[in-house]
């Protein structure tokens, strides 16, 4: 690991644009009780970060020379979590605001594991602000906000690179990646929320690298994911993966599929959909997601007529778990997710093939997935599915109908045809 930052850039108050109002009254009495304890105590990372460029933080971390231990003993609402790397979550009120000590580089300690270049444990503890800073990942997160006097501390022209608008990992990339490929991850997810580009030496290995992700323990990439693709830049995000030919690495049997438009198509729409309901401020689903990502594979696996002396449902559900579990060796869906993805693909066949079913048609309407199911159709119809879309629309005025619809939807009519019968009635009386 280089060490050639030594002396940080250190700007005073007036010089910069953070002020105590732009940070939460928890991380202030965190920050504020570990000063007066006799520890120093700074604010780190996105919080910094998106306060300098206006943006309001989703939350605040704080660094410290307090051991986790030292850090529990003084706060009574904390709790130590993790393994691999420990941290302090201190509860004030409804918010956490998270501790973290001092880190060290992995030699100096026998609290770091590496295996094969790779960091699987890091509690290599430090008393210096200078090693923490060196740990840092990227520029724009290695910006420290003193309480002791309310200075910024610049480590490796951070504050220029916010300006500039680009993403620069602090150290040797190579290196780095091969400490944590996660931070592949990391660096498009951050150049996709802000809107920043990649610098090109940081860039460059990801094309070579991406394969490092194989030694990822797949349920830490499940909540890689879920910041990438839920956190209202969805889009972007997936451009830039598929950019750096890395997100194959995630979804190796999506990527399969991505030379048919029609799958092509319902993944891009999945993005465009997603980032639209959480700009306007509407609950996303991780399982309505991930199920449409896997939703490719799966129908290669059914086949498009039904086969004689076959359940269809039971084929259907042969292909569902076959692809999940092969998707499992690369991001752990967690069961709670993998059930409801599940009942949303089985849906698809009682919403189509069965429909004409008059009481299964009715029965449907009951399923708690209901709603998602008619969804996940809709959504197959605007990715370009045309014998998808008789079935919406067949689904559409079937709910949008009263009783007397419904009945005429069902016996093969249509609401309009009924509502002409109605007329002509009204007229002969």
């Amino acid at each position: 690991m280089p060490d050639t930052i030594k002396t940080p850039t250190r700007i005073p108050r007036p010089e910069h644009s953070l002020s105590r109002r732009n940070i939460s009254k928890a991380a202030l009495s965190v920050l504020y009780q570990l000063h007066t304890a006799g520890y120093q105590a700074f604010l780190v990372g996105g919080g910094v970060r998106d306060v300098l460029l206006g943006r309001i933080p989703k939350d605040f971390d704080v660094v410290t020379n307090a051991q986790p231990e030292q850090v529990k003993r003084l706060f009574r609402n904390c709790r130590l979590i993790g393994r691999r790397f420990v941290l302090a979550h201190v509860r004030l009120s409804k918010e956490i605001v998270e501790v973290a000590t001092f880190r060290a580089h992995h030699d100096k300690g026998g609290g770091g594991v590496m295996e094969q270049g790779r960091i699987v444990r890091d509690n290599v503890y430090s008393n210096s602000l200078d090693d923490d800073a060196l740990r840092r990942d990227f520029t724009i997160n290695a910006l420290y906000y003193d309480i002791s006097d309310f200075s910024l501390l610049d480590y490796g022209n951070s504050l220029a690179d916010l300006d500039a608008r680009v993403i620069r990992l602090m150290g040797e990339p190579t290196q780095r990646y091969q400490e944590d490929p996660v931070r592949m991850l990391r660096a498009i997810r951050f150049s996709a929320k802000l809107g920043f580009t990649i610098e090109p030496q940081t860039a460059e290995p990801i094309y070579e690298l991406s394969g490092l992700l194989a030694a990822i323990p797949p349920a830490r990439l499940f909540e890689e994911v879920l910041k990438l693709f839920l956190s209202g830049h969805a889009v972007q995000s997936y451009v830039q993966l598929r950019h750096y030919d890395i997100f194959k690495q995630l979804f190796p049997y999506t990527d399969m599929c991505l030379d048919d438009p029609h799958a092509l198509a319902l993944i891009e729409q999945v993005f465009h959909n997603t980032d639209k309901r959480l700009a306007d401020n509407k609950p996303v689903a991780p399982a309505f997601l991930l199920a449409a990502l896997l939703w490719p594979p799966i129908s290669r696996l059914v086949p498009e007529k039904p086969i004689k002396g076959f359940n269809q449902q039971e084929v259907l559900l042969e292909a569902c778990q076959h692809v999940l579990g092969k998707q499992q060796r690369h991001v752990a869906i967690p069961r709670r997710i993998s059930v409801l993805m599940q009942e949303i693909w089985l849906l698809q066949n009682r919403l189509t093939r069965q429909r004409k079913a008059k009481k299964k048609s009715l029965s449907v309407l009951e399923h708690p997935r209901f709603r998602a199911g008619y969804d996940f159709l809709l959504l197959r119809a605007s990715a370009g599915e045309q014998e998808m879309v008789s079935e919406v629309e067949w689904w559409t005025n079937f709910l949008n109908s009263d009783t007397k619809g419904r009945e005429s939807l069902l016996a093969g009519g249509s609401p309009a045809s009924t509502q002409k019968r109605r007329r002509r009635k009204a007229k002969t009386e």
